[in-house]
């Protein structure tokens, strides 16, 4: 899985360890809302994972990704912020 940046400056993303890949691929509300479906990276459902399921600090989450701790809060701040706004507005949920 290889992970994107916003702009061409910098160097490139750390490839991170993802150990599960989730096995359904969207979530769709019934009934439909208005919207573009939410698209949810691996390494943000990973992170959710070991974090909210496993109970995993972000430091723990983090050595298990192979990445820091501030990344693993960067991964859950945008996943539960996407989750949420799916919630909410009644939008699909895909993982990609």
């Amino acid at each position: 899985m290889a992970r994107r940046r916003g702009g061409r400056r910098g160097r490139p993303p750390k490839p991170l360890i993802v150990r599960w890949t989730p096995q359904v691929r969207s979530f769709l509300p019934f009934p439909q809302g208005f919207g573009e479906p939410v698209q949810l990276d691996h390494a943000e459902v990973e992170a959710l994972r070991l974090v909210d399921l496993e109970g995993l600090s972000q430091e723990e989450a983090g050595n298990m990704m192979g990445t820091s701790r501030g990344t693993v809060w960067r991964l859950l701040q945008s996943a539960r912020r996407k989750v949420a706004e799916a919630l909410t507005q009644g939008r699909a949920i895909i993982v990609v």
